[in-house]
């Protein structure tokens, strides 16, 4: 098992065959009261988990929102779009297989955003990330990284995972960026800048 931290160099993933990245927060009420608090509490708050293929330095594929299986192989699968943060556990979860994944892509950049208009992480409490070593089918927590409740910020690009040689590594990245609800070429230039 491994265990990271935003300070900690990249991890050598050789012997970890697959991963998961997982994203859970829990619906605000904001600093409304009685009705309207529990109304808000109800209708919850939409992040995005989206894992975006980069190859050669160019964002390829991306598994998230609508597209689930990008590579129509198995190899990076997302669990599909939870709307409210209301889910037991993590609300959205992206799982690689690394020896699945097609040789051009050199890696793998995670981002969570409020990416959809009307959605923010001021919305959302206990927002957290946690990464999964899912080798052999038991699923061993090796991160989870809690962002900052300061700023406006609406993606957080929380980690990247990339061929070093023949192996993976993986490091943490918690870089918090600001970009344009609904704009996917924004979301894209934020996950490799």
């Amino acid at each position: 098992m491994i265990t990271l931290k935003k300070d900690d160099d990249a991890a050598d993933l050789t012997g970890i065959t697959k991963m998961s990245v997982g994203v859970s927060w829990d619906p605000s009420a904001g600093a409304s009261g009685g009705l309207l608090g529990i109304a808000r509490r109800q209708k919850g708050v939409d992040l995005d988990l989206i894992a975006i293929l980069v190859q050669g330095g160019d964002p390829v594929r991306f598994a998230g929102l609508d597209s689930l299986d990008p590579l129509g192989n198995g190899s990076v699968l997302h669990t599909g779009d939870e709307q409210t943060g209301a889910a037991t556990g993590d609300d959205e979860t992206v799982h690689v297989t690394f020896a699945d994944v097609p040789a051009g892509i050199d890696s793998i950049v995670f981002v969570a955003a409020a990416f959809k208009k009307g959605s923010s992480f001021i919305k959302a409490n206990n927002v957290s990330f946690k990464i999964y070593d899912a080798t052999g089918g038991d699923t061993q927590p090796v991160a989870d990284i809690w962002p900052s409740l300061l700023g406006a910020e609406n993606a957080n690009a929380i980690a990247r995972a990339f061929r070093n040689g023949g192996s993976w590594q993986l490091e943490v990245l918690d870089r918090k960026g600001k970009v344009k609800q609904g704009d996917m070429q924004a979301l894209l230039r934020f996950a490799i800048q």
